[in-house]
Formats: C-alpha cells, structure tokens, sequence
C-alpha cells in the first residue's frame, strides 16, 4: 500500500493548500492522500489528484483524520493553520497535533514546513529505490 499523507487547511489557508497542491502535484501523486471535506474537494478538483474525503474538520473530519494517524495509517500531516482566526472545533485540531506528536508523524502547519516533508520523503523514497537495486 502506498504511503498516506493528510492534507487539512483552515477556510483562510484553503487557495495556499491548493496552490502547494498543484505546485507539488508531481510528488503528491506518489502518495494516497486523504483530507477534510472542503479541503479534498478543492485540491481534488484543482490538480485531479484522487483524494479520499473525510467529514469537514468543524464535523469531526480533523478527529477522523486523527484516528488514522494513531492506527498507523498516515505518514505526514499537512494542516495548513490560520493562527490569525479563533476555530469553534479547537478542541479536534489541537487532538490532532497532540496525536501527531504522540505517534511521532511529521506534521506541517505552514508552507514552507510542507516542502520540507515532502522533499524529505522524496529523498527515502529515492534511497529505498537506490538499496533495492
């Protein structure tokens, strides 16, 4: 099974998720990825990625997401935040970065945070492939 990444942007970050999505498409398509209701539909519509969709995140889509980080489904999170806005669902986000902690699953909340894992993943990846053969 290929390797997961969740991908989750508060209303106010949701063109920045899109536009790393599209932006990195061609690493991203390596990966299943999974993300919240709004989230999934824009960047699945956006770069015709297949993106799996949870609930939205005031719904409960951050604490779905959060239960396939701790059964060891997910390997990076990217939860790009708005720290400028106040969240009715805090209580979920902050489970779910409790969560990434807790199972250690590398977790981005900005941009530039987001290149990073996934330039990291590229670069197992590519190690994996060089060990193999």
């Amino acid at each position: 099974m290929a390797a997961k990444i969740a991908l989750i942007a508060h209303d106010g970050k949701k063109d920045e998720i899109v536009d790393f999505a599209k932006t990195y498409r061609d690493l991203l398509v390596a990966y299943q990825l999974v993300a919240t209701g709004t989230t999934g539909q824009r960047i699945a519509e956006a770069t015709g990625l297949p993106v799996h969709r949870m609930r939205s995140g005031p719904l409960g889509g951050d604490a779905q997401i959060a239960a396939q980080v701790a059964e060891g489904e997910v390997t990076a999170v990217i939860f790009l935040v708005d720290p400028l806005y106040a969240h009715p669902h805090e209580p979920d986000i902050q489970g779910l970065l409790r969560i990434c902690n807790v199972y250690n699953t590398p977790l981005a909340t900005n941009v530039a945070t987001a290149v990073l894992i996934l330039e990291g993943l590229e670069e197992l990846a590519e190690q994996a492939d060089a060990a193999a053969n």
